[in-house]
């Protein structure tokens, strides 16, 4: 917001002194600042900032959703081998599927894109959002389903290794 009131300023300021100019070189200024102006409001607007999931806090919050303490080490390990614990994370595959949010849900069984399905009947963009619930529901029923050898990056980097200490968290 703060970007805005700038902007605004800017053109307050720009406008009084264009009034002292040419009207071509008046009339080129005010343009090229109304263009600067929409680009930086389209900006202050965008709302798809990322969250990146701190351990302990993505610990609790796994927690809150009964995954089991003797696991979220697993998972914690998981989702930084996955998406570097980005919620906003999305890979398009070779195989023309997508994967998507903080665990990297894979869109050809697991969720839809542009609309819900899948076997966790959810549309894929909604786990790219800072509100995770929907993706652990979901992750969990693939642990479920397949285990953690579901995720490459479990397997390559969590997979009978060292795992995150998140003794601290509970502190």
């Amino acid at each position: 917001m703060w970007l805005l009131a700038l902007t605004i300023v800017i053109i307050k300021r720009t406008a009084k002194q264009s009034e002292e100019l040419l009207p071509a070189v008046r009339n080129n200024k005010m343009r090229s600042l109304a263009a600067i102006s929409c680009l930086l409001i389209v900006i202050c607007l965008s709302p798809n900032q990322a969250k990146v999931f701190q351990k302990c806090a993505l610990a609790k919050l796994l927690d809150s959703h009964q995954i089991s303490r003797t696991l979220i080490s697993n998972w914690i390990c998981l989702v930084n081998a996955e998406s570097g614990a980005d919620t906003t994370k999305k890979v398009t595959l070779d195989n023309q599927t997508s994967n998507y949010g903080i665990f990297q849900i894979n869109s050809k069984d697991w969720c839809r894109a542009g609309r819900k399905g899948g076997k966790c009947n959810k549309n894929c963009e909604a786990f790219l959002t800072d509100d995770i619930s929907d993706d652990i529901e979901c992750a969990k029923q693939i642990h479920k389903d397949q285990g953690f050898s579901y995720w490459k990056g479990w397997v390559n980097k969590c997979k009978q290794k060292p795992l995150p200490d998140i003794s601290m968290c509970w502190n």
